[in-house]
Parts: structure tokens; C-alpha cells; sequence
């Protein structure tokens, strides 16, 4: 069983997605520090203008772990995302199937941060058709090492391989991880191309932008651009 391991993202882009999709299970990893300036509370949407960051205001001190992060309640955050995604994805054509799902996890009152990035998740999931199951590592016993915690976590969910991300050697001891009996592969991530609302094609949206331009076929076009990278490997 294929076990993909990341940190909680507001909104992710395509490639988590995939990553999700390849896997046969995907755990959430809630309890590693949170990172300010980086993916765990802002995103990026398609705009005429090139794109556009949108950022989920959090109260953090240093060091503090994903999911003690609270979402600040001064901020009117939620109502000026549902606009800001509305407006740019006016002329979407696959739009409205999908946008009342989102607006009402925008509607909730939400405290953590941990919370809404995992709601926005399974939301995404189920619109594009993805059932890989999640699981959440703060409900995991856990060593603190970077390696031996993926090692954990692996084992707690029966995995027999890990799916890492591009730049595992960055973050783990690969043969360490070999050694456990744990197979790994590295994920190849070939960005699909479709018709954005908007020209040109820009990579690295939200994935919002590419249910919203294509709806049904969306996990159809995420899945063949990953075959279309296989073939290009083995030629």
C-alpha cells in the first residue's frame, strides 16, 4: 500500500493533488511547525491580471505546530475570498456545479487553521472524484526525527511504500528510509495544460482553476498528464 504524506495546504495546487490521487492512502501532517509565507495559508487563482495571492489571516508564535494555529477573528477573511474567487471566475464554464460547496465551507465559522484547510480538502476531493481516504498524523503516535516520523506514520497505516515529493533528499535520510523495509518512490509531477479563463496559460494555480475551467473532466486531464509523463520516461 502506497502511503503520500504532506502538510495541511489552504486551497493546494495540482500537484498535491496528484500526489493524492497516486496514493492509496494520504495523511495529513498537522503536527510539524508551521511556516509562515509558504503554502499552509495561501494559494494562488487565475486573475486577468496574472494571478493572485489569497491568504488566510492566522495568529502563530514561532515554532508552533500546524494544528495549533488559530485563523485571527478581527479579519472578514472568508467573505473576501468567496468574492475575490467569484469575480475572477466569472466566465468560468464549469463554475456553478462546484461553487456552492465552497462558499459554504467559506460560510462556517472557522477557529483553526488546521480545521478549514482540511475541509477545503475533502471538499476538493470529492468534486474532482479522488477517494484516496485521509488520515490525520496528530491522531498517530510519532518519533520527532523528519525520517523516523515518516517511518511512523507509514507503519501506522500498514504502508508498504512512501510517495515522496520531489525534493525528498531535502528533507529525509534516504537510506535510512530504504533501510526500514519502506519502499520509496519520488513523485514526477507533469503539469497539466487546459484552457484557463484567461491567456496565457499559467501553471501552479489553485486547483480550483482547473475544475472550474473543465468540471467533470478535470481528474481525466490531472490523470493523463501523468501518463503522458510516464510514456516520456520510458522512451
Amino acid at each position: 500500500m502506497l502511503v503520500a504524506i504532506h502538510q495541511p495546504q489552504y486551497l493546494p495546487w495540482l500537484g498535491y493533488l496528484d500526489k493524492i490521487d497516486r496514493a492509496d492512502v494520504f495523511v495529513i501532517l498537522d503536527t510539524v511547525q508551521f511556516k509562515k509565507n509558504e503554502w499552509q495559508n495561501r494559494n494562488r487563482i487565475r486573475t486577468a491580471q496574472g494571478c493572485q495571492w489569497v491568504t488566510v489571516p492566522v495568529l502563530h508564535r514561532f515554532g508552533q505546530p500546524i494544528n495549533e494555529v488559530r485563523i485571527n477573528p478581527s479579519e472578514d477573511w472568508a467573505a473576501k475570498h468567496a468574492r475575490t474567487i467569484e469575480m475572477h471566475y466569472a466566465h468560468a464554464p464549469h463554475r456553478e456545479p462546484f461553487l456552492e460547496g465552497l462558499r459554504a465551507i467559506y460560510r462556517r465559522p472557522w477557529e483553526r487553521l488546521s480545521d478549514l484547510n482540511v475541509a477545503v480538502l475533502t471538499w476538493l476531493l470529492e468534486a474532482y472524484g479522488i477517494t484516496t481516504p485521509l488520515r490525520m498524523a496528530s491522531e498517530m503516535t510519532l518519533r520527532d526525527e523528519p525520517t523516523d516520523r515518516l517511518i511512523d506514520i507509514c507503519r501506522a497505516v500498514g504502508g508498504t511504500g512512501y510517495l515522496a515529493g520531489a525534493g525528498a533528499a531535502g528533507y529525509m535520510d534516504m537510506p535510512r528510509f530504504e533501510a526500514s523495509g519502506i519502499g520509496l518512490e519520488v513523485q514526477d509531477f507533469h503539469h497539466p495544460v487546459y484552457p484557463q479563463c484567461y491567456e496565457p496559460f499559467m501553471p501552479g494555480m489553485a486547483a480550483i482553476d482547473l475544475l472550474f475551467a473543465c468540471g467533470a473532466e478535470a481528474l481525466r486531464i490531472l490523470r493523463h498528464a501523468r501518463q503522458q509523463s510516464r510514456e516520456a520516461r520510458s522512451v
